[in-house]
């Protein structure tokens, strides 16, 4: 049985890893014949973005029928071919469970609008409130939570888009609903669940306006969460020690996380929080343009570690993901220096305490697509903010420039697997165009290069298989106030690795901190950017995007 605290997880998103039959969408068939490819990087996990049957509105997580496949991924023996296949290789399937809400054109929702009471009561619609919405919550892809019933005083609630009506967790139909579509997945093989916005399911029993912010208060981390999850836990995978779970946690608290996470709660495996990825948002706002804040980004790293650890909860360690642009654009360097910021990235965050995720092309240092047209982008909510910042008065070329830093479409083109022609990933025409960096950036080249983006990953991935210290060792930060440098210590026994990154293109010294006592300790470089690193760990200057991990070795003598 695979440790999730030593095993590494692979997203795949399906639309968009390799397309098998020339219809210009990737699917199932496509990822079992990648998975020689997996194999070789070494991960444990696949987990895969909805292909549940979907009118795509919001890319598979608008599901409306989540026991059987979209037709544009393939079947279900197409999928129970990949479970079998990737057994065989050793990897295991993890898939995405969107418990928040369904699509408008699920089922339940249908007869929920033709006035059927039960399925009325399986989602939450509300009267007007003097002629208006319910509430003036925005929505999370803009606009209001709530939408109208036509020839009705009803409104619908829709944290997301209009297509995705929330569903209403304090009906326990809903609930065993749900336990049924878990235990449907775990008889076919599946060994992981990821579960998407999970802590946004328990709303508020009296909705009312929010006079200070976007309703966001009332259902994050809300009333009946962790009633809600020790259940789900309970009824489901909580059933099998060989499941591992991990919760996708939005605007939530450390103090909630590890009540997520801690083993003795019995509600998930680990959870992902996005705290360190709202380190270039202006004044909090995504659609805006600035450098990323890094001592912002150390404090929360820094935070969530220490208090994650302190209560025993486990975090999920990721940069990059299907919502996130790429981050070797976003905070590395992807021109001149590539190969070393994309490594330097992988380093810093694979050898914290947490499970990586490394999300499809990540491995390669896949870029942001530089797309200079809005014809250019697919995304609900590119589009949707497109419009809005259109006409709040921002000019086109504003708009495009923020488009190109921050839409989700930047982590969704196709896989770069070789330089011909759509980058290997199709015979047709791609759903959404490739990157332009394919030629120079792709698996093939990848895999020929011993110096790779690629194999720095496959060396952190078999580390972590070969040193406890890795998955079991206390974390600790060093030089915390550094303009320039991210460094910790792991602690294991009589072992200690160091760990020091270079987050710019400028030479910077590392000076070794005067209460870290290293004397008696062996040491040798265990993984580094460049050839040529500094053995000297007292004091030496890191070159640009320079990272090097350091692992030292009480000497105790015979």
């Amino acid at each position: 049985m695979k440790d999730f605290k030593n095993s590494v997880v692979y997203q795949i998103y399906p639309k968009s890893f390799y397309d098998s039959n020339g219809d210009g969408i990737g699917d199932l068939k496509g990822v079992t014949k990648k998975l020689d490819y997996l194999n070789e990087l070494g991960v444990d996990y696949i987990w895969l973005t909805p292909f549940y049957v979907s009118p795509q509105n919001d890319n598979g997580y608008d599901v409306a029928d989540y026991r059987n496949i979209d037709p544009t991924y393939g079947t279900m023996e197409d999928f129970e071919e990949l479970v079998s296949a990737a057994k065989s290789h050793d990897i295991e399937i993890m898939l995405d469970m969107v418990f928040n809400h369904t699509s408008s054109e699920h089922e339940w929702f249908k007869k929920a609008l033709s006035g059927d009471e039960k399925y009325k009561n399986y989602y939450l619609f509300k009267e007007d409130k003097d002629g208006k919405e319910p509430t003036n919550w925005i929505s999370k892809f803009g606009g209001s939570t709530w939408e109208k019933v036509e020839n009705s005083n009803d409104y619908y609630l829709h944290l997301f888009d209009k297509s995705q009506p929330d569903l209403n967790w304090a009906n326990v139909e809903v609930q065993n609903e749900l336990f049924d579509i878990v235990n449907f997945w775990v008889d076919k093989g599946v060994k992981g669940f990821r579960l998407d916005v999970i802590n946004l399911i328990s709303k508020p029993d009296v909705f009312i306006d929010d006079e200070t912010g976007d309703g966001r208060k009332f259902y994050t981390d809300g009333p009946r969460i962790h009633e809600y999850l020790k259940k789900l836990n309970m009824e489901t995978f909580g059933k099998r020690e060989d499941i591992i779970t991990v919760g996708e946690m939005s605007s939530t608290s450390i103090e909630h996380c590890i009540q997520y996470s801690n083993p003795s709660e019995k509600e998930l495996s680990m959870v992902f929080s996005f705290h360190h990825l709202k380190i270039d948002y202006k004044d909090g706002q995504k659609w805006s343009l600035m450098d990323f804040d890094f001592i912002a980004l150390k404090s929360i790293l820094d935070q969530w570690q220490k208090g994650m650890q302190s209560g025993n909860g486990w975090n999920a360690l990721f940069w990059c993901n299907h919502d996130q642009p790429r981050i070797v654009s976003r905070i590395g360097n992807d021109g001149k220096y590539h190969k070393e910021s994309a490594k330097m990235l992988a380093t810093s965050m694979h050898l914290l305490r947490g499970t990586p995720y490394i999300y499809q092309g990540e491995e390669i240092g896949m870029p942001n697509p530089n797309f200079d047209q809005i014809e250019d982008y697919r995304d609900v909510e590119s589009l949707n903010y497109y419009k809005i910042l259109k006409e709040s008065g921002v000019s086109e070329i504003e708009i495009l420039a923020i488009l190109k830093s921050k839409s989700r479409d930047n982590s969704r083109t196709p896989m770069q697997w070789n330089n011909s022609e759509h980058a290997g990933f199709t015979m047709g025409t791609p759903w959404i165009s490739t990157g332009e960096s394919y030629g120079q950036i792709n698996v093939e080249k990848a895999l020929k290069d011993e110096e790779s983006v690629f194999h720095h990953y496959k060396k952190l991935i078999n580390l972590r298989k070969e040193l406890e210290i890795i998955s079991s060792g206390t974390y600790d930060a060093i030089l915390i106030e550094h303009e320039q440098i991210f460094a910790y210590t792991r602690t294991l026994n009589n072992q200690m690795l160091l760990v020091v990154n270079n987050f710019y293109d400028e030479d910077t010294v590392f000076k070794l901190p005067e209460n870290l006592d290293i004397k008696g300790y062996d040491r040798r470089i265990l993984i580094s950017n460049y050839s040529d690193s500094s053995q000297n760990i007292e004091e030496f200057t890191l070159r640009p995007y320079e990272s090097v991990c350091y692992h030292l070795e009480k000497n105790v003598g015979i």
